[in-house]
C-alpha cells in the first residue's frame, strides 16, 4: 500500500490544475479517495473528524448486500435446474449457472451507472459522488434473473440521469435511484417484470422446462387465489419463504440473507434501526388487521408470513433506510417507516394486479418524507417557543 501511495503522489500533479490531465481530475480523485482516506479536512472547529467518509459508508452497505447477492446467485441456479427437472445438480453447477446469469447484470449496472456519474462529474468539474456504489448493487438485486441486459442498461441510465442528476446529483435526489430503475422497467416493459415466466432463468425461452413447473412467485399465486403453496409444507410455506428457496427477484427472496445484512448495517451504525423496526411493525400491524377482516385470500396470509414474502424485507432494510430519500428527523423516521409497512401490505392486498406493493410504498413515502420532517421540526419549534414564553 505504501508503494501505491507513493505512485499516486508521483502522478497526482498531472491531474491537478495546470497538469496535462487536469480535465480528468474528478476521475483521479474518485480512485484516490476510494483507495485511501482523503487528507482534506475542514478548517473550522465544529466538525468531528474520523476515518468514515461517504465512500466507506457506501462500502459497508455494499458489504451488507453481499449475503443477498451470494444467495441470489445460488438460488438463480437452483431454480433453473429445478425447472429443468434436474434437482440433483451439484452445488458448483448451480452456483456456476447462477453466476453466469447474475454477475453480467451487476457489471452492466455498474459500468453504465458509474460511466454516467463520471461523465457528469467531469462536465461539472465536481468530485465523483459515491452514491452509485450502493445503487449499482441494489438495481440488479431487485430485478428478475432473466431480465435482458440492454434493459438493465436503459433502466440504470434512466435512474441516474432522471432520478438523480436532474435534481443536482447525489444527496439531492427525491426518490431512491434503484427503485426508480425498477419502476421504470415495471411500467415501460411490464412483460419483463411481471408474470410467471420471468422469475426463473430459461422459463421465458422454454428451455426444456418440465411439466408442472410454473415459475410463479408466492404473491403471484396468492393474487389469483392459489393459496396451497403458502400452507405448511407447500412450496411457499413460511420456512421456504424465510430461507428464500423460491422464485423471485435476485436478491429479494431470502429474508435470512437480508437480515444478516441488516445486522451489519445496525452494528456499524450505518442503517437506521428506527426505520427498519417501524417498517416491519407497520407491515405486521396492517397484516394483523387484514387477518381479522379476511375478505380475500391475501388478507388471510399470516402476518409473519407477509413480512417474508416478496421484497418486503429487502425494501425495509436496504431501500427505506436510504439517508437521502428517507426521513431524517428521529420521530419522522418512526412515522416514515411505519407508513411504508402499512402501505406495502395495503397495496399488496387491494391490488391483485400488482401484489408486490413495497416499491410503490417506498416511492410514495420518499415523496412525503420532507413533509414529515417539516411537520416534526415545526412541532419542535412551537414547543420551544411556548417554553420561551412561559419563562419570560
Amino acid at each position: 500500500m505504501k508503494a501505491l501511495r507513493q505512485y499516486l503522489d508521483k502522478i497526482k500533479p498531472n491531474f491537478e490544475k495546470g497538469g496535462k490531465f487536469e480535465k480528468l481530475h474528478s476521475t483521479f480523485d474518485a480512485f484516490e479517495t476510494l483507495l485511501f482516506v482523503s487528507n482534506k479536512t475542514s478548517k473550522s472547529g465544529v466538525h468531528i473528524h474520523d476515518a468514515i467518509d461517504s465512500k466507506r459508508t457506501m462500502a459497508v452497505v455494499v458489504l451488507a448486500l453481499i449475503p443477498a447477492l451470494l444467495f441470489g446467485i445460488w438460488n438463480t441456479g437452483l431454480q433453473h435446474f429445478l425447472a429443468l427437472g434436474q434437482a440433483d445438480a451439484d452445488f458448483w453447477q448451480v452456483v456456476g449457472y447462477g453466476a453466469l446469469k447474475v454477475l453480467p447484470i451487476v457489471v452492466v449496472s455498474y459500468v453504465v451507472g458509474l460511466g454516467i456519474e463520471f461523465m457528469f462529474a467531469q462536465l461539472r468539474g465536481h468530485e465523483v459522488a459515491e452514491g452509485f456504489l450502493v445503487s449499482g448493487m441494489l438495481i440488479p438485486l431487485v430485478l428478475p434473473a432473466d431480465i435482458p441486459l440492454w434493459m438493465v442498461a436503459v433502466a440504470t441510465a434512466f435512474s441516474v440521469v432522471i432520478g438523480k442528476e436532474v435534481f443536482g446529483g447525489t444527496g439531492m435526489n427525491i426518490w431512491n435511484p434503484a427503485l426508480i430503475a425498477r419502476a421504470f422497467l415495471f411500467f415501460a416493459y411490464p412483460s419483463k417484470m411481471s408474470g410467471d415466466l420471468i422469475w426463473v432463468s430459461g422459463m421465458s425461452k422454454g428451455e426444456g422446462i418440465v411439466d408442472g413447473y410454473s415459475g410463479a412467485t408466492a404473491l403471484g399465486d396468492a393474487a389469483v387465489g392459489k393459496m396451497a403453496g403458502l400452507a405448511d409444507g407447500g412450496v411457499f410455506d413460511l420456512w421456504n419463504s424465510f430461507i428464500g428457496i423460491i422464485p423471485g427477484s435476485i436478491g429479494e427472496t431470502s429474508t435470512l440473507a437480508i437480515l444478516i445484512g441488516a445486522v451489519v448495517l445496525l452494528v456499524t451504525g450505518i442503517g437506521s434501526w428506527k426505520i427498519m423496526l417501524s417498517a416491519f411493525a407497520g407491515g405486521f400491524v396492517m397484516a394483523l388487521g387484514f387477518n381479522a377482516i379476511g375478505a380475500n385470500e391475501l388478507m388471510n396470509v399470516p402476518a409473519l408470513h407477509q413480512l417474508c414474502l416478496g421484497g418486503f424485507a429487502f425494501g425495509a432494510v436496504f431501500m427505506a433506510t436510504d439517508p437521502v430519500s428517507g426521513a431524517r428527523t428521529e420521530k419522522g423516521k418512526y412515522i416514515y417507516g411505519f407508513l411504508i409497512g402499512v402501505f406495502a401490505i395495503m397495496i399488496r392486498v387491494f391490488n391483485p394486479a400488482y401484489p408486490e406493493g413495497v416499491m410503490l410504498a417506498i416511492l410514495l413515502m420518499n415523496t412525503f418524507a420532507p413533509l414529515i420532517d417539516h411537520v416534526i421540526v415545526q412541532q419542535n419549534i412551537k414547543r420551544r417557543l411556548k417554553r420561551v414564553k412561559v419563562n419570560a
